[in-house]
């Protein structure tokens, strides 16, 4: 039987070109289920033979096309899986109106083999008719259901998979139109805010035809499908979220679309808008404070702390590193601090302390400095780019654009001019620290100041100068000035040097040192040559009271020359001395 079966494999292309195929031939095929080499030759058979075909014929057709309905690639090739459903069905429905009892009967019993089974009752050994029409009622009734899960199998997964691609192209339009989450955190309006509801409701009508179609599938039994769901969360918005999804594949990652709208939603409408209201209140409250300080000319800032406290900065900076309008208010808020600062130094009363007025110029220029700073920040900012950033803000602020450029370039050209007049300011008052102001006079406060007019001789930082006036060149004139904070000198003394050897050409040889008592209620000045003259040191002494002025001049020689003056209060005598010699004076100026 076996061998006859080969002959017939080995013969049935020669014979279905060359005869008639007869049906005994093709069934050695169809008997051992070989449908895929039997299907040509039957299909040729019923073709050639019409309406006087075998019944059974029929039914092995509607199997083969049931077979492949069922093993066909239902999303892929999902019209050609109902063609073969419908072609199943059709040969089903022939084989079931022809199968009755005569054809049953007087056909051979092996063409209904499979159908064989022993009758319990009987004990006899074959097929039924009723058997065959049975299992023929239940293959068009599992054809017409599959059918018709198979358009819904496939109806769910386009509509999923078309939902997700519109997703995704509204997706890519959103990330197209933005530089990045910033941008489309601060520019969102009504339109933008419906795209994104619109993003959130597609990708979740996606999710559940994605869900309808696994249990549908789940019923179909597919082969070759399990795709699990997996929603990816879009961290980081000009990167995730750009490659689309293989629906296809078991392993499928979709962008979690849905997520990023309805944050992004949330965001917007609770942190940002608010924000945003919010940014223009406190512009409103820094301008109150800016017409306080010009109107009632007070320092604001105590104003300027608390509102400080309520700082936005640190809420924007989770959007914005380096918020524009943080930037613009952070320049006024300079300016009034700068301002409010030569309000505070004008009222301070210390306007006669070279000190105070010196640390008062530091900080305002520190200030200024500060001011200056961050206007030249602001002037890098592409204002014009920001702006589409912060609509809201400039149009309920500075109305426009081009009025917030006039105001950030008037601040920054005032900051510079102010910036100029107080450097020259501080450095007008460093160098106020080294003089005195004698009338219409300025002179050296120290030994490191050099005047064509005054010579230092002594000195003691802070307390005292004292030193020679060149302006009669024949006759020098020697003075003693207390060092006060305002550089006024509340003692003023000129005094008397010998005119015979104290002259401008002499300058060079000529020294002084000066002494007082311990609570600086008595100075001493004494002048003399550096060099003698036929042995002996010229010298003039002046004695000086702080509540009297000069209390006497004289002039002296000595055989040395002075190193060295000591008073005595218990004496009221001066000593004059040298590392060998010692002079006393008394306290009316004579010597002892």
């Amino acid at each position: 039987m076996q061998l006859i079966r080969i002959l017939i494999l080995a013969m049935l292309p020669v014979m279905a070109s060359a005869q008639k195929i007869k049906y005994k031939e093709v069934f050695g095929l169809l008997s051992t289920k070989q449908y895929e080499l039997a299907e040509p030759f039957l299909r040729k058979y019923i073709v050639e033979n019409g309406s006087k075909a075998e019944a059974s014929s029929y039914l092995f057709m509607g199997i083969i096309y049931q077979e492949k309905a069922d093993k066909g690639d239902v999303l892929k090739n999902t019209e050609t899986s109902i063609m073969y459903a419908d072609s199943a069905l059709y040969f089903l429905d022939l084989a079931y109106k022809n199968i009755n009892d005569k054809e049953f009967r007087g056909s051979s019993k092996e063409y209904y083999a499979m159908y064989n089974k022993r009758d319990l009752r009987t004990g006899e050994y074959g097929a039924k008719l009723s058997d065959v029409q049975f299992d023929i009622d239940k293959r068009i009734t599992s054809l017409k259901e599959r059918k018709d899960v198979v358009v819904r199998t496939k109806r769910y997964f386009s509509q999923a998979e078309d939902l997700y691609k519109r997703s995704h192209e509204l997706y890519m339009a959103l990330h197209k139109a933005f530089a990045g989450e910033r941008e489309l955190y601060f520019r969102a309006d009504e339109g933008i805010l419906n795209k994104l509801t619109f993003l959130s409701v597609r990708f979740d009508s996606c999710a559940k035809a994605f869900e309808n179609y696994k249990i549908s599938a789940g019923n179909l039994g597919m082969k070759g499908y399990n795709q699990t769901w997996k929603p990816v969360e879009i961290k980081n918005f000009k990167q995730d979220g750009v490659t689309p999804a293989d629906f296809y594949s078991n392993d499928l990652q979709v962008w979690d679309y849905k997520k990023f709208a309805d944050e992004a939603i949330l965001t917007i409408n609770n942190e940002i808008k608010p924000l945003q209201e919010n940014l223009v209140k406190y512009d409103i409250e820094i301008n109150k404070l800016r017409e306080k300080l010009k109107t009632d000319s007070v320092s604001v800032k105590n104003d300027l702390t608390k509102l400080i406290d309520n700082l936005l900065g640190e809420k924007l900076k989770k959007f914005d590193p380096t918020p524009m309008p943080m930037n613009v208010m952070a320049v006024k808020v300079a300016d009034l601090e700068y301002k409010s600062t030569l309000i505070e130094h004008e009222k301070g009363g210390v306007i006669h302390d070279v000190f105070e007025r010196l640390q008062q110029t530091e900080l305002e220029l520190k200030a200024l400095r500060k001011l200056d700073s961050l206007t030249s920040r602001l002037m890098t900012i592409n204002i014009d780019e920001e702006s589409i950033n912060y609509k809201h803000f400039i149009s309920n602020t500075y109305n426009n654009v081009v009025i917030l450029k006039t105001f950030i370039k008037a601040e920054k050209e005032y900051a510079d001019r102010e910036k100029r007049i107080k450097e020259t300011e501080l450095q007008n008052r460093k160098s106020a620290l080294n003089w005195l102001l004698v009338g219409s006079d300025s002179v050296p406060a120290s030994f490191e100041i050099s005047s064509d007019r005054f010579t230092t001789l002594a000195a003691e930082k802070e307390k005292y100068v004292a030193g020679l006036d060149a302006k009669d060149s024949l006759a020098l004139t020697g003075y003693f000035y207390t060092i006060t904070p305002s550089r006024v000198p509340d003692v003023r003394v000129p005094f008397q040097v010998d005119k015979s050897w104290a002259k401008a050409s002499e300058l060079g040889t000529i020294k002084g040192i000066a002494a007082s008592d311990e609570g600086e209620h008595i100075y001493f000045v004494l002048v003399f040559q550096s060099e003698a003259v036929t042995g002996k040191y010229k010298a003039s002494l002046a004695k000086i009271y702080r509540s009297d002025g000069l209390s006497w001049s004289h002039n002296f020689s000595f055989d040395f020359e002075p190193e060295q003056l000591e008073y005595r209060q218990d004496t009221g005598e001066l000593m004059i001395k040298s590392t060998n010699n010692t002079v006393t004076i008394d306290k009316s100026g004579k010597m002892k």
